[in-house]
């Protein structure tokens, strides 16, 4: 059974900083994201690696603010947040695939953890 679970999400001051984690098990996954959903808006890409390239991506909302890094062996990604900002606030979500994919496309991946909260205040 697969099962992907988020961890590292809270309440944090604006300009403050929290790391996400995501454990993979179950299969093996070539590409893993985060996406983030906010109350009333639809869930959108934040931050991709696929580790056969070595490669990652990020939207340009959080470009020089986020990192994205992991243990392919263990299939665990994680998510350095830092200069967070009140528009940052949603529901984190793990997402992974079994290839390459396209990595702003969210159909494209096939397992999705249940989301960890992250508050900003201004």
């Amino acid at each position: 059974q697969v099962q992907l679970v988020e961890s590292g999400g809270g309440l944090v001051q604006a300009g403050g900083s929290l790391r996400l984690s995501c454990a993979a098990s179950g299969r093996t996954f070539s590409t893993m994201a985060w996406f983030r959903q906010a109350p009333g808006k639809e869930r959108e890409f934040v931050a991709a690696i696929i580790w056969s390239l070595g490669s990652t991506h990020y939207a340009d909302s959080v470009k020089g603010r986020f990192t994205i890094s992991g243990v392919n062996a263990k299939n665990t990604v994680y998510l350095q947040m830092n200069s967070l900002k009140p528009e940052d606030t949603a529901a984190y979500h793990c997402a992974a695939a079994p290839g390459m994919v396209l990595v702003t496309n969210r159909s494209r991946y096939t397992d999705w953890g249940q989301g960890t909260q992250v508050t900003v205040s201004s």
